[in-house]
């Protein structure tokens, strides 16, 4: 059994492939598997994959029949996953050499559920900035529930906003396998899976060093157009009064549904005008008024905002709309 699997999904992502998997092979860490999950790219990203397995016996390669997105394709690696710890990368970012090392000594020596670390954003033009997960420590599960659920869970319109970049952890292979985790839907699918990992009781030991390299992506599939981001949110909203009802999480975050119903406008008018929407402006102007008048939204104000005049929602270059409360 390896020490730690990492599940990396691959898509359509010959240009930046060999990067990902050269971070995991540099590692000062040695007794990892990577499993490579080919999501049927038509580019040349699964022979690569073939090729760096030939090269390295600890990677595995699977190829998925069809395009199933990235969700199917992790449960895919945990399906496949032999190693008493799960890590992840996704195909366009980077370890840094000892990212494993760090991790696993920090999670053994805290005799924690998981391990976590700060990470590097790196902008298009190679500009880096530190991103902090917490502050460096280990959190007992009170502490898990108030400084990592809470934020994850019911404050989504503060800033900074508290991510659940799901690449950031090591978590427990074993906690994962009992407890029956997997990834659902194309979209806030890895803050579910944090959430249900921690929501149990688990325990964080966390470290601010940076150990992964982020990579900005303006071509990411997140700046384009979804035409099923609604029903996605929808889906969200309905595993979260799920896991609200399961573990009490009312009681920490009263104002959760408020909170994410206007979160969810403001990421439905950003979706309006991405990259790829075949509307015209009109119809988006249209989409726009009838997100605003969506009946959860009436029934809730975000508390940050609190009785200060309605706020001017900036959707274009062109032209603003008012949200009446």
């Amino acid at each position: 059994m390896p020490a730690i699997s990492v599940i990396l999904p691959v898509y359509q992502a010959e240009k930046t492939l060999e990067r990902a998997v050269r971070s995991v092979r540099e590692q000062t860490f040695s007794d990892w598997e990577l499993l490579a999950v080919d999501d049927a790219s038509t580019d040349s990203s699964g022979d690569m994959c073939e090729r760096f397995a030939e090269a390295d016996q600890r990677i595995r390669v699977f190829h998925q029949p069809s395009n199933a997105g990235v969700s199917a394709a992790r449960n895919r690696g945990l399906r496949e996953a032999a190693g008493e710890h799960i890590a992840f990368l996704d195909a366009d970012d980077a370890f840094v050499p000892r990212t494993l090392e760090t991790l696993w000594s920090l999670r053994r020596e805290a005799g924690t559920d998981a391990a976590g670390c700060a990470h590097w954003n790196v902008s298009p033009s190679g500009a880096e900035e530190v991103e902090f997960l917490l502050p460096g420590g280990v959190y007992d599960a009170p502490m898990v529930r108030e400084r990592l659920i809470r934020p994850l869970f019911g404050q989504r319109l503060r800033t900074p906003m508290f991510n659940g970049f799901l690449w950031r952890y090591l978590l427990s292979g074993q906690r994962v396998r009992e407890t029956g985790l997997t990834f659902e839907g194309a979209y806030l699918e890895d803050e579910l899976f944090l959430l249900e990992y921690f929501c149990g009781g688990g325990t964080l030991a966390v470290t601010e060093q940076p150990l992964y390299r982020y990579y900005q992506n303006p071509a990411s599939a997140t700046r384009h157009y979804m035409g099923s981001l609604a029903e996605e949110l929808s889906r969200v909203m309905e595993r979260k009064e799920a896991l609200s009802a399961r573990y009490g999480l009312d009681r920490d975050c009263p104002d959760w549904r408020n909170n994410a119903n206007w979160a969810n406008l403001l990421i439905l008018i950003g979706n309006e005008y991405a990259h790829g929407n075949p509307k015209s402006m009109r119809e988006r102007q249209r989409a726009v008024e009838a997100l605003c008048r969506r009946p959860e939204l009436a029934r809730w104000q975000p508390a940050v905002l609190g009785p200060a005049p309605a706020p001017i929602l900036k959707v274009n270059n062109f032209f603003r709309y008012r949200v009446l409360f």
